[in-house]
This record gives C-alpha cells, structure tokens and sequence, in this order.
C-alpha cells in the first residue's frame, strides 16, 4: 500500500517530517527519492529536530555520511556520489544498529538497503508544493504509515 500527502509549504514539510520523527525507532530505515531541489534535505532536517537534534544537519554530498546525536542517534546518507562504485562501506552496521539512517538517492545502492524500509519520494509540483509518497516495505513501516497517515 502508498500513502501520499501533498504539501503546500516548508512549514507543512516541517510539520509531516516532525510527526514522522516521534514515531522513529532505532534501527528505522527512511529512504528518500527525488529531484534536486525537491527537498530531501530539508525534510532531513526537520525529521532532525523532530528526534531532538540540535546541531545543523546539513547534505553530506562530498563525505557521503553525517552522524548526529539526538532522542535517537541519526546516520544523514547520500549516496549520489556512489553510482558507480561496488565499495561495501559498513551498511550492515549502519542499518542494524541503534540509529535511524535516512539515504538520499537510495535507488543507488538498492542491492544493499535492508529489506525491511521506509521508502519515501518527494514529487516537487511548483514552488512550494510537493507531493510526498511513502511506499512500507515490512509490518513495522505498514504500522508507522497507518499511525502517521490516521
């Protein structure tokens, strides 16, 4: 099942990312698609200060990870720069420990994401409106989506 939401604002991104935050676990996997400018980063922010992050989250385009400390430790991927490397950087201890990991560009290392994930798209319609499409793969992210879509 899909689950969408179309947004009218940064403060709604906001607000859905917020939301979506309180109800993060450890180990939660959030992947995130979409155009440049469509606004992975900045619901990456804002589902930052939604687990009590207080430091800037920025993209870690260049290094490739950002680790921040919050209610529940955060793993910042984006994984552009990797299209065309076979480089194994750790995942299984990224995914499975006590952190939420969010990937930008996730498609990129398809073969390596966990089975279980939150994949989420980001649809940018004008200016201000996107189109958020939240795709659960495995009864926890099933779970999360009904909670946060309810």
């Amino acid at each position: 099942m899909m689950y969408e939401r179309l947004i009218d604002s940064e403060l709604e991104t906001e607000v859905l990312a917020r939301q979506l935050a309180e109800l993060l676990q450890p180990a939660d996997v959030l992947t995130l698609e979409g155009d440049l400018g469509a606004g992975k980063t900045t619901f990456t922010k804002s589902v930052a200060k939604g687990l009590g992050i207080t430091r800037n989250v920025n993209s870690p385009t260049f290094t490739i990870l950002k680790q921040y400390e919050g209610r529940l430790p955060l793993n910042h991927l984006d994984v552009y720069r990797l299209a065309d490397s076979d480089e194994d950087l750790g995942w299984d201890e990224l995914f499975y420990g006590d952190a939420v990991s969010i990937i930008e560009w996730a498609h990129l290392i398809q073969e390596d994401l966990p089975p279980e994930r939150l994949a989420i798209q980001i649809h940018r319609l004008d200016n201000d409106k996107r189109r958020f499409t939240f795709e659960p793969f495995g009864k926890r992210y099933e779970q999360l989506c009904e909670e946060l879509f309810e």
